[in-house]
């Protein structure tokens, strides 16, 4: 049985109807670019790459100092935030992750590389305590970001909490 509803017909009555064709959206000419300078995201990666959460403060201030003497413009913290959780962080290979952790990541290919983010995920959902240890251990910005992620289990998103509070890396 055809469907009630023509949706090619409706396309064409809506397109003569508005003097405009409905099926072409005008693309925004910032799409796809960083409206920070790149030297201001590169500086930012380079603080996210330690071990230890360094705070927040103390992050907008060194790229505020480093747009100070480069005379560019600062991003706002928003901006930094949104920088922080979708910056790319560390992958790890996979055949050199421990055996615990490797059968944590089931579904990995032990030639394939995993994002830290992913890898906490994994070890904190699927994981023994062992894999669990080790994904405590990892960069503070794989712990931010993997808290943040969907699909956790009720259990297992609490015990990554416990993780952040006892590193002093922020949760909610």
């Amino acid at each position: 049985m055809p469907s009630p509803f023509d949706l090619a017909a409706s396309l064409a009555r809506a397109e003569r109807r508005l003097g405009v064709a409905t099926t072409t959206r005008r693309r925004r000419s910032d799409l796809g670019k960083h409206r920070v300078e790149p030297t201001v995201v590169r500086e930012l990666g380079r603080l996210l790459s330690g071990q230890e959460y360094p705070g927040i403060e103390s992050i907008l201030e060194r790229l505020r100092q480093v747009c100070r003497d480069r005379e560019l413009p600062c991003p706002a913290r928003a901006t930094v935030f949104k920088l922080i959780r979708s910056h790319p962080g560390r992958r790890h290979r996979v055949s050199s992750l421990p055996p615990t952790v490797r059968a944590a990541l089931y579904n990995v290919s032990p030639g394939g590389a995993v994002p830290g983010a992913q890898l906490v995920f994994h070890c904190f959902n699927y994981g023994e305590l062992p894999a669990v240890c080790f994904a405590a251990g990892l960069p503070w910005l794989s712990l931010y970001q993997a808290y943040r992620m969907r699909g956790w289990r009720a259990k297992s998103r609490g015990l990554l909490h416990a993780a952040l509070l006892a590193r002093g890396i922020p949760g909610d």
